[in-house]
This record gives structure tokens, C-alpha cells and sequence, in this order.
């Protein structure tokens, strides 16, 4: 989905909002906000929280003011559990990865989402297969052919941790192809950035990271970019690299951020922030910043990021058994 025809469906939605709005006053913070991001300063879900804070403060889009509260640690269970007890108290959300959902399954956390209150999915963060520029393969067909043929053929850079993105995207593939992803044979190195070194430098056949990282090296001729796990082709230095779904593999996978309240919020209060969240993702603001961090804009409100998160769970835990990594 283009970025227009997202800012017309969040338009949309703001329109929505307005439309069932009743006369008397409806809810509204009445104390300062906590938007908790369960990392450090400086981390992707910190970005995302802070990028949402000031479009409100720029915007005036909120009387109550919103303060970003780091809460790092266990995987995020840190994050979470802070979170978790604060329950029926509106003024309290979390930005959070798909980790909410896979830290459950594989018995690191055990709070999940449905131990929240879903607001809004936020934004995506696209993962991409690229490989050195002098490599013999050449789209994905190649990559999945010789996956499925010898799962342990071709050496697969992550960053930064097994269960992630990155290896969920790759698993996820090798699994419609045919291929055996238990079987790969899988370097983890400290960062993103590393993963891409050490394909640079043919230490690893491929990497599997996220797209933002990768358009200098695109750009100067020396990796090429097999697929990308995305709707559609994105915008920017990737803009040639084709999908997943373009070469036969029916796979969409990214890293999303999400906003999800405490538990035992009321309708009214959902209401509330779902109509702030239509809001600030509408403004040219958001998409810039966006941008400007390698997201993608991924609107949707309380009753479809339900029903997302219901979704991805059950991909993921599929996967996850598949992988061996899943306990519950």
C-alpha cells in the first residue's frame, strides 16, 4: 500500500471518528501520560514512542501531556510488567514489537497481548534478503531452490538474536517453499550492521535484515537485494528489489511496532486514543519521521489490530514449533 492511499485511509478513519463523536464531552486524560517504550534510549520501540510524542506536542493534538518512560530489560518483560500494573488506569500504553506475542511462546515473558488492551498498529519495519553482488543468486527462486535442496547450503547472517524478525522472515519462506528452516545453518552477530559487513566481506553468503540499512551499499553496486517480505515494493534506494509475493512466495512479514493499552480500559477510553492515534498518523510529520527512521506507515485501529494480533499469533507460534523454540 502506498504512502497516499495510507494517509487517505487514516484521513479516513479521523473522518470516522468525527462523524460518531457524540455531543457531550467524551473522555480525556486526566493526568500526565506515561507511553512507555520497553528498551533504552535510543532503541526502534524509544524512536517510534518518542516520534508519536512530539507529533502530539507539535500538533497540540492532546490537552494532558505525554512523557515517554523507558522501561529496558528481560526482552521487554520489564516494559511490560510495568505496564501490567497500572491495570484499568487509562493513562498508561506501551509501544511494543512482535515480541509481545513471541516472548510468550517461547517462555521468556509471560505476559502476552492479550494481557493488554490493543490501540493501534503503528508502523512496519520491512526485512529484506540481500546478498553480495557477486553472488550466484540471483532473486529468490535461487535462494528457496537451493534451501529446499540443502537447508544448510547457504550461510544466513542475523542480528541479533535467534526467534527475531530477520529469522522469522527467512523461516517463514523456506517453510512455503518446501525447505526445512530447523536446518540453517545461521550466524548471529551483535547488530544489523555487523550481519551486512560480513556479506560484504563473503563471510556469509546472505544477510537477512531490515530494508532501511541496506540503500548506500544497494546504491553502490555492491549488494544486490534477493526479495523483500513487504505488501509491495517500497519507495527509496529499494524501490527495484522485488517482493516475495512477486516470485511466488506468499510471505508478509515485518517487524511492526504496535500501541496497546493496560488492561481494563473502557470502550470510551479505547475510543480515545485509537481517535488521537488516527490523528497524529494523518500528519505529514508522522510520515517524515517515519521515513527518516526506515519505517512504514501501518495504521490500523482497535478492532483490526485485535484481530492482526490474533493473526500473527498464530503464524508466529507456527513457526516458532517449526524452529523448535516454542514452550507454550
Amino acid at each position: 500500500m502506498c504512502m497516499g492511499i495510507r494517509q487517505i485511509i487514516a484521513t479516513t478513519w479521523l473522518f470516522v471518528f468525527a462523524l460518531a463523536a457524540p455531543a457531550h464531552a467524551q473522555w480525556q486524560p486526566s493526568k500526565n501520560v506515561e507511553l512507555i517504550a520497553p528498551s533504552a534510549a535510543g532503541s526502534g520501540m524509544d524512536a517510534i514512542a518518542r516520534i508519536f510524542q512530539r507529533v502530539v506536542q507539535v500538533r497540540q493534538l492532546a490537552k494532558a501531556n505525554i512523557s515517554v518512560i523507558n522501561k529496558a530489560g528481560g526482552g521487554n518483560a520489564v516494559g511490560f510488567a510495568y505496564l501490567a500494573a497500572h491495570a484499568n488506569d487509562p493513562h498508561y500504553l506501551i509501544a511494543t514489537p512482535f515480541t509481545v506475542i513471541t516472548n510468550k511462546i517461547t517462555g521468556t515473558n509471560p505476559l502476552n497481548y492479550q494481557d493488554f488492551t490493543p490501540i493501534a498498529m503503528l508502523a512496519d519495519e520491512h526485512i529484506a534478503f540481500v546478498v553480495n553482488a557477486n553472488s550466484p543468486l540471483k532473486n529468490a527462486r535461487d535462494l528457496l531452490a537451493r534451501l529446499k535442496a540443502d537447508p544448510s547450503s547457504v550461510s544466513i547472517a542475523l542480528a541479533a538474536a535467534l526467534g527475531n524478525a530477520s529469522h522469522i522472515a527467512i523461516s517463514l519462506a523456506a517453510k512455503a517453499a518446501g525447505a526445512d528452516p530447523k536446518r540453517f545453518k545461521i550466524a548471529v552477530f551483535n547488530s544489523s550492521g555487523e550481519s551486512i559487513t560480513a556479506v560484504l566481506g563473503g563471510h556469509t553468503d546472505m544477510a537477512v535484515t531490515t530494508a532501511g540499512l541496506l540503500g548506500p551499499h544497494v546504491q553502490a553496486g555492491k549488494l544486490r537485494v534477493l526479495a523483500v517480505a513487504s505488501r509491495e515494493r517500497i519507495a527509496g534506494p529499494l524501490a527495484q528489489a522485488p517482493t516475495l509475493r512477486e516470485q511466488g512466495v506468499d510471505v508478509v512479514f515485518g517487524s511492526w511496532r504496535a500501541m496497546l493499552g493496560a488492561r481494563g480500559m473502557t470502550a470510551e477510553q479505547v475510543a480515545y486514543w485509537e481517535g488521537l492515534v488516527a490523528k497524529v498518523v494523518a500528519t505529514d510529520e508522522w510520515l517524515q519521521d517515519l521515513s527518516q527512521n526506515s519505517l512504514a506507515p501501518f495504521f490500523m485501529g482497535s478492532e483490526d489490530t485485535r484481530k492482526y494480533l490474533n493473526a500473527q499469533n498464530e503464524q508466529l507460534r507456527g513457526v516458532l514449533q517449526d524452529l523448535g523454540m516454542a514452550k507454550q
